[in-house]
């Protein structure tokens, strides 16, 4: 589990992160504006940013250049409704460790955040929970294969990223809607059927027992 510092002056963005994080068993906290951020910061309690640039108070160029400058190394992804190229090398010139725009997919962030986070894994250690394990089901989160009862299958992005959540809480009721957050992100239409879509995906690969639906809630990955 790693502690994550989100700042982010917009509530909807910043809880649709903090609630994707939480599922992926990490502790996120919220700040919402360059000052209280740059604090939280430079406390050493955290082990990853993930920094809006437009803040109140102090943007966030300048939060990540006074970081910087205080010795900081603490992986910083940038998320920012800003897109062009001239931001874009100024927050890696600033220091940043990526950058993504907005509106931008959840599992993307996600897969952003652990090659950041593995990066900071020493080199002798363990895999860093490459494998998630569930029963007979396998995912292993590098070669994006999983492998149980009906054998070995790769999976596309979209299928990996929805497998890792069901795989990080077995058992759990998930609705929809938090699917559709957290794979295909805050701003896909939310009457769309692709979840079903892609549970269905996956129970071909998974077995067709171990996804069971909740009617007229969601889903449910059978531990």
């Amino acid at each position: 589990m790693a502690q994550i510092l989100i700042v982010e002056d917009e509530q909807r963005i910043a809880s649709f992160v903090a609630k994707g994080l939480r599922a992926e068993g990490h502790q996120p906290t919220i700040a919402v504006d360059g000052p209280s951020g740059l604090d939280e910061a430079l406390s050493g309690r955290f082990d990853l940013m993930v920094l809006d640039i437009g803040l109140p108070g102090t943007d966030g160029f300048e939060v990540l250049d006074q970081l910087r400058s205080q010795g900081s190394r603490m992986p910083v992804i940038v998320l920012t409704a800003r897109d062009s190229v001239t931001d874009t090398v100024a927050a890696l010139d600033n220091g940043a460790d990526d950058y993504m725009a907005k509106p931008f997919r959840f599992a993307e962030l996600m897969a952003r955040v652990r090659l950041r986070l593995r990066a900071l894994a020493p080199a002798d250690g363990p895999a860093n929970g490459d494998d998630l394990v569930v029963g007979p089901l396998r995912l292993d989160r590098r070669t994006r294969r999983v492998s149980g009862p009906q054998g070995e299958s790769e999976l596309s992005a979209r299928e990996f990223a929805l497998a890792e959540i069901f795989l990080l809480n077995p058992g759990q009721v998930l609705t929809r809607e938090q699917l559709l957050d957290l794979v295909w992100g805050y701003d896909f239409d939310p009457g769309s059927n692709v979840v079903d879509v892609y549970v269905g995906y996956l129970r071909k690969k998974l077995g067709g027992t171990a996804i069971a639906t909740v009617r007229g809630v969601g889903y449910r990955l059978n531990p």
